[in-house]
């Protein structure tokens, strides 16, 4: 069967993740995206190798949008500034995305070039950022690992309804990223 005019691997990437969107905690299936495309299901194998290889092109769909949110946050900041500019595009990612979010978090398997350049890509923000505070190499690994770290586990928690408490989240965040700049400035001397 020959490929529809206008069908394209990125499309149906792209129709899956906003299908992602409002599955509310289903998976979305080969069917529905044929559906939303208005084609019919074997058509999408001319572009993707089925439901893996589905998962992987959302994997990078879903870190580049979040390196793209990242990067504009990071924009003409430094510092402190900055961190907190991409701590805050980070959860609002999360927040908007909640599903998309999760796929972002597939580790990069080492024959995904794909994932790997766009995770790259995000480092090489991160790394840019982190630059003022003067760390080593390993120590700017262990930054961004940290920094992930904290993210995700605040957005995590955020997420599953894990902050019922009558104090503002927003504030309980904003100490957070806070906290580890602190560190990073006794740290690296910045």
């Amino acid at each position: 069967m020959a490929p529809r005019p206008g069908l394209s691997r990125d499309l149906i990437v792209k129709t899956a993740a906003d299908l992602l969107d409002e599955a509310d905690g289903r998976e979305v299936t080969l069917g529905q995206i044929a559906a939303a495309l208005g084609v019919r299901t074997p058509s999408l194998y001319n572009h993707i190798d089925g439901q893996d290889d589905l998962l992987r092109g959302l994997a990078v769909f879903a870190v580049r949008e979040l390196g793209a949110r990242i990067s504009r946050a990071a924009i003409g900041r430094t510092g402190e500034d900055a961190i907190l500019a991409i701590g805050h595009a980070y959860r609002q990612f999360a927040h908007e995305r909640p599903r998309l979010y999760q796929a972002s978090l597939r580790a990069p398997d080492p024959d995904h070039q794909a994932l790997i350049d766009a995770s790259e890509e995000i480092l090489d923000v991160l790394r840019l950022v982190l630059k003022p505070y003067q760390l080593s190499p390993e120590d700017q690994i262990h930054a961004i690992r940290g920094l992930r770290s904290l993210m995700h586990g605040f957005v995590s928690l955020e997420l599953a309804g894990g902050f019922g408490l009558p104090v503002d989240i927003d504030e309980s965040y904003r100490r957070l990223l806070t906290g580890f700049i602190r560190g990073l400035q006794r740290e690296g001397g910045a």
